[in-house]
């Protein structure tokens, strides 16, 4: 038998293999989190590793120059342990690869990996297609190894294992790829199986959509019925097809009254395939603007798409005053939110007057910033008509909490946090940096700028750096989009010296410890560019 196959090599092939794809797979952590956090798509987890500001394909390339260079001199050095000296070789692999998986951890993420069932099968895809290919490749260079007899080549055969670095990515599509053929009609059938359940079920759906504050009021509108019905609602920002669906396959909806479903779109049709899993027996707009413009094209095409939820709407729909007019042209019957009044908002929460079915009240909110008052006062109109009475709506607004990461404070000893890392929209930042105004103190500002604008992003992350001028420190964090803001700022007549640009979010925080002082305080403003 033939050296390069014999059971002796295929045995250390193997384990080499196993090694490879085990620690290939750690290190891919952020890029299959990436793919989960991007729908898992492709050609979007491609368009996220050429961006420079997640320095993906870069810090792939100096593991594997820094693999190369090091298996070759300890290979070269151990060279008078000929048996040995390839094995010895491998060491620095384990080395390179260990201290990039430390690292990577170090650079923060907005969106860590969700392991689901889904993400965990697609792991296990890509370790066990990355131990193939890395068996495949050891294979050839033990058989180049056995036709040439070349000491040298013997030496340093597996340098050549530098590359597998590089692969990380395209494995991971590859693995998505695969995993599909699974995952598809597994989806389907979920999918069909909770459209099903909420045909024969007597539970009202209440849909809500917009750009921005969906996951706001649809937890002030939970909060509202629950005090007179049973009432279920998508978790966190289930918005998807899929993400309904497993709400609705997890729960006895015989159990509940009232369904409240947050949907989300990045094209047009995107909320109409949700109307068909869930037809709304009503329906609530939030606000709208250029947000996902990048996907859906136009904004013209984003208002269709919103629009979509009162073209299958059974009842009524409850729509933001700034966004009614938008919608005039569709026939159901829809309502404007005439409910609240005399809004006072400052750093210690929302003061509003409500007016509901001839009833009035000045009522108080611990959520900041006057859009706060709006996204209230949709809930309120909305359970007010589903016969939720004016004291329990009132007490209700009295006990809402912060939503995470949706301006939310938080005190850190005597410094003010105002984490807003999941608003990247131009009305909720400029409601944000406002909001961000009223405190005392110095004011800090930590953002990478807006994102999904498509041929608006310049202009309104010019806009978003012009509205920054008179804070104390502004932070960028990134590289895509800070030129934009950082233009943006000093062109307003913004202090250049109060300016601070760093790669990461890691960077950032890291020079924050140093600049903070008791009284400050720090808005996190979409903070972590991690799939931009």
């Amino acid at each position: 038998m033939p050296f390069f196959i014999s059971i002796e090599k295929t045995v250390e092939a193997v384990i080499i293999a196993v090694a490879f794809a085990v620690l290939s797979c750690l290190c891919a952590n952020k890029v299959l989190g990436a793919l989960q956090a991007l729908g898992y798509d492709n050609k979007s987890l491609i368009k996220w590793t050429k961006n420079k500001s997640n320095l993906t394909v870069e810090r792939h390339f100096i593991l594997a120059m820094c693999c190369v260079l090091a298996t070759s001199v300890l290979s070269l050095f151990f060279a008078f342990l000929l048996d040995w000296a390839p094995i010895i070789g491998l060491l620095a692999y384990l080395i390179f690869y260990l201290l990039y998986i430390v690292t990577d951890k170090k650079i923060a993420v907005r969106l860590k990996p969700v392991y689901t069932n889904r993400f965990k099968r697609l792991n296990v895809a890509f370790t066990l297609l990355f131990a193939i290919i890395s068996y495949v490749l050891i294979s050839l260079l033990n058989f180049a190894d056995y036709v040439w007899g070349n000491t040298i080549f013997y030496l340093l055969k597996y340098a050549v294992l530098s590359v597998l670095p590089m692969l990380i990515t395209p494995v991971a599509c590859l693995a998505n790829l695969v995993c599909k053929i699974y995952e598809v009609p597994n989806n389907e059938r979920l999918i069909n199986k909770a459209s099903k359940k909420l045909k024969n079920s007597s539970v009202k759906v209440i849909g809500i959509t917009g750009s921005y504050g969906k996951t706001g009021v649809k937890n002030a509108l939970y909060a509202m019925l629950s005090k007179k019905y049973k009432t279920l609602v998508t978790p966190k920002s289930f918005n998807t097809p899929l993400g309904v669906a497993l709400t609705v396959n997890g729960n006895n909806l015989d159990e509940y009254d009232y369904f409240i479903v947050e949907m989300g779109a990045r094209k047009v049709g995107d909320i109409a395939e949700l109307c068909k899993i869930c037809p709304p027996d009503y329906a609530v707009i939030t606000g709208v603007c250029e947000q996902h413009i990048q996907t859906f094209g136009s904004f013209e095409n984003v208002v269709k798409g919103k629009g979509e939820i009162l073209l299958n709407v059974k009842n009524w729909a409850v729509i933001a005053n700034d966004a009614f007019e938008l919608f005039a042209d569709y026939c159901c019957e829809k309502y404007l939110v005439d409910c609240v009044n005399e809004v006072d908002s400052s750093c210690n929460g929302t003061q509003f007057t409500l007016t509901l079915n001839g009833d009035k009240k000045e009522v108080k909110s611990k959520l900041l910033g006057e859009h706060s008052a709006a996204n209230l006062g949709l809930a309120a109109k909305t359970a007010a008509k589903l016969g939720v009475e004016f004291s329990d709506i009132v007490k209700a607004i009295e006990e809402i909490d912060f939503t995470e990461h949706r301006l939310q404070l938080i005190k850190a000893g005597k410094i003010n946090i105002l984490d807003d890392g999941y608003n990247g929209n131009v009305k909720g930042a400029a409601a944000a940096i406002k909001v961000l105004k009223t405190f005392s103190g110095r004011k800090i500002v930590v953002t990478p700028g807006l994102v999904e604008l498509g041929v608006l992003e310049e202009k309104e992350n010019n806009q978003l750096g012009a509205s920054l001028v008179g804070l104390d420190c502004v932070i960028l964090v990134g590289a895509n989009l800070v030129t934009s803001v950082k233009n943006g700022y000093i062109n307003a007549g913004g202090n250049e010296g109060n300016l601070v640009i760093k790669p990461t979010l890691s960077a950032a925080e890291e020079y924050l410890k140093s600049y903070l002082n008791d009284g400050d305080t720090v808005l996190f403003l979409n903070d972590v560019p991690d799939t931009y």
